[in-house]
């Protein structure tokens, strides 16, 4: 393999969303590509995680889709672009022509770049319907719902860098980044504990993050071991101890009255809430004693400058909205917030989870997070476009899974995998197997791509340009090799010849050149991206908002006001709603998920990496040592997980890093998906669903899945 430097090329890493920039050195084949450091890249100066350093290992995988197919008599055959273009787009005209557009679902992904994810939501509305999402339905759409509605925008208030030199506590509910996030967690959280900074973890699980900083060992840092669906009555007694407090000691300051006055509104709201609230039957009902709660009130209020980051944990939920606000209402009524060091932060699983928003792959806004139904915005984007965009919200990607065979009629999947992503994932398959026409652009024969009738293979992450935006709003700029298997395509290729094909402006609408001339159309109707241009993000990227070119983006938000209708930030009272499913007497545990460090969402790429599938290579469930002696499960023995919609088969880990009476898996493996047993109800503003809490039963004496538990061979 060459050395030059003309065959290395400096991207990001494919994976979550800390965006660590990585280097990718190019062979002489298609697909022969070496991962190599970037060693001054700006998010992680050259570390990177287990997972980044086996980014590359995919790329060239003898899994990756090389051919268009097409599906005849129900099964699948090589075909052309050109027929596969050709029936793609006469689906298309006739799903519209006999069921109207909104018969169509449109799916972006996170995992895809901010111009490809511009591109389809665009073609979306070009085609006539808002039903277009993305994942973040499925991972923080209530962490965006309430920080827009309170606080202006869907995204962290302030940057990791800021976190990490300013921060004197870390308030993490919901967030495990010593898994999730390790880059995040050792080389910005770990070092703001170095210098001083105290963690204070919320999660029901011990975890990595528990373990990184000895949160159980010492009295400076707490683990806050909470029933899975109590996330609000814990918050609402950190309240009311912070409120109580002041009320006898307002010398103390541990609220701000002062911002309260000038920057918030609802503060009596959430006192009202909170005067008949009982503290001492809350905390049974999470199950932490009393005091450590009102502990970690306390070293929360003392704190100078206090830093929330909130997670899944928190989001998916039925009450992910109101989980997501009580962490608003502390930061507001402290004067946490609009300063470094401080703010609520989402940590966000995927590399381009924040731009995928961003950029407007959502049912009910537009680029730069402008409502479909506000008419002056709408106007704004269809003079760029030159074309009606439909002014009523559309379905989210959970609502026109159930839909599909109903009222939805076709769906294009771009990089998704909904038959293993989306819950009670038994039947979102089934109704898949109901629709007319289903097209999936992918690297990889997904599980989804089982229901297609039209595979579309894509270029990978390592072969591509564009631009992502990591978690704390920083624009990247991603790289690619020059070559690629020759008969795959550019995510973007395929959707600006689709909407060329499709629409009769189609040659003026969706020809570009580049995803450069993407971006610059973007820019133009996205105000947050206004500022931007290639040549600016360079390789050390930009901080959104830039709303003017010059801007140099900002590293934390919110400084003067809030970007709400009166300025302010919202403060509203919440109560505790128990999770649409609890224990009972044919289901007496709670199973809560999460993901492992080193597998990511469906398994689609992880699982087929040797180095990461050799650490984990099949699915498991934690269990307690009480329940497992009520059970009679040992320790590595295989048992069968049930809930009302389905049953997994996988092996037990007797621990203590879980509850008495809770369960946790993940949903990275098709043999064994949690996904399969998770529910599907609702929060009824953000639409995400409940993936943190469902009614479960163990059953013993099961056979091992054998071959089954190598779960790249069920993909």
């Amino acid at each position: 393999m060459s050395s030059d430097q003309h065959d290395q090329v400096k991207t990001i890493c494919p994976y979550c969303g800390v965006g660590c920039g990585i280097t990718v050195q190019q062979g002489e084949e298609p697909g022969d590509v070496q991962f190599m450091p970037w060693g001054d890249a700006p998010v992680n100066e050259g570390r990177v995680c287990i997972k980044g350093g086996a980014a590359t290992e995919v790329v060239d995988h003898e899994d990756r889709l090389t051919e268009p197919l097409v599906k005849e008599d129900g099964e699948f055959r090589e075909a052309t672009w050109e027929e596969a273009y050709e029936y793609v787009v006469d689906e298309l005209e006739r799903i519209r022509e006999e069921h109207g557009p909104d018969a169509m679902g449109f799916f972006g992904s996170s995992k895809t770049m901010n111009e490809e994810n511009y591109l389809l939501q665009k073609l979306a509305r070009r085609y006539g319907t808002n039903n277009v999402d993305n994942c973040t339905r499925m991972c923080h759409a209530s962490t965006v719902w309430a920080l827009r509605t309170s606080l202006g925008a869907g995204a962290m208030t302030n940057s990791m860098a800021d976190l990490r030199d300013e921060a004197d506590l870390f308030w993490i509910q919901g967030a495990n980044p010593g898994e999730q996030h390790p880059i995040a967690n050792s080389q910005y959280f770990r070092q703001a504990v170095l210098d001083g900074a105290t963690v204070i973890q919320v999660d029901p699980h011990a975890n990595k993050t528990t373990r990184s900083f000895q949160i159980d060992e010492t009295d400076r840092h707490q683990h806050l071991q909470l029933n899975p669906g109590t996330d609000i009555p814990l918050l609402n007694i950190v309240l009311k101890t912070i409120l109580e407090h002041h009320e006898e000691h307002p010398e103390d300051g541990w609220i701000d009255e002062e911002f309260i006055q000038k920057r918030t509104d609802g503060f009596e709201d959430l006192q009202a809430t909170l005067a008949e609230f009982d503290k001492a039957a809350a905390a049974e009902e999470c199950g932490i004693d009393l005091e450590e709660i009102e502990r970690a009130a306390e070293k929360y209020a003392k704190a100078d400058n206090a830093a929330i980051f909130t997670g899944m944990g928190m989001s998916q939920h039925a009450c992910g909205v109101d989980n997501v606000q009580n962490e608003i209402n502390l930061a507001l009524i402290t004067g946490n917030i609009g300063r470094p060091g401080t703010g609520v932060n989402p940590l966000r699983g995927q590399n381009n989870v924040q731009g995928t928003c961003d950029v407007g792959a959502m049912p009910n806004v537009l680029p730069g997070y402008q409502l479909v139904d506000d008419d002056e915005a709408r106007e704004s984007v269809e003079e760029v476009w030159g074309f009606e965009i439909p002014d009523e919200p559309g379905l989210t990607n959970v609502e026109i899974s159930y839909e599909a065979g109903e009222s939805i009629k076709g769906l294009y999947v771009l990089g998704e995998n909904p038959v293993m992503s989306e819950p009670d994932a038994n039947s979102v398959a089934e109704r898949l197997a109901d629709l007319e026409f289903v097209v999936v652009q992918d690297i990889f024969m997904t599980e989804t791509a089982d229901y297609a009738d039209v595979i579309l293979p894509a270029t990978t992450w390592a072969e591509r340009g564009g631009t992502v935006t990591n978690t704390d709003r920083r624009v990247q700029r991603m790289r690619g090799v020059e070559n690629v298997h020759e008969n795959t395509k550019h995510d973007l290729e395929i959707v600006s010849e689709v909407g060329k094909r499709l629409f009769d402006d189609g040659e003026e609408q969706f020809d570009f050149d580049d995803p450069e001339a993407v971006f610059e159309e973007l820019r133009q109707v996205c105000p947050i991206y206004h500022g931007m241009t290639y040549d600016l993000l360079g390789e050390e990227g930009l901080h959104w908002p830039c709303y003017e070119p010059g801007d140099e983006g900002d590293p934390f938000l919110y400084e003067d006001e809030f970007d709400t209708e009166s300025g302010l930030g919202q403060i509203e009272g919440v109560e505790h709603q128990p999770p649409a499913e609890t224990p009972d007497e044919e289901y007496p545990l709670i199973l809560t998920t999460a993901r492992l460090e080193e597998h990511y969402n469906t398994g689609t790429m992880s699982t087929r990496s040797p180095t990461l599938n050799r650490q984990t290579p099949e699915n498991f469930v934690d269990v307690h040592p009480a329940d497992a002696e009520r059970y009679g499960i040992e320790d590595g023995e295989y048992v069968r997980l049930r809930s009302r919609r389905g049953e997994i088969t996988l092996e037990a880990q007797v621990t203590e890093d879980t509850k008495e009476g809770v369960v946790w898996t993940t949903p990275h493996f098709a043999a064994a998906s949690a996904n399969k047993l998770t529910n599907h109800v609702l929060d009824e503003r953000a639409k995400i669903p409940e993936y943190k809490a469902a009614a479960t039963e163990i059953e013993v004496d099961v056979e091992p899945l054998g071959e089954t538990a190598d779960p790249a061979a069920d993909d």
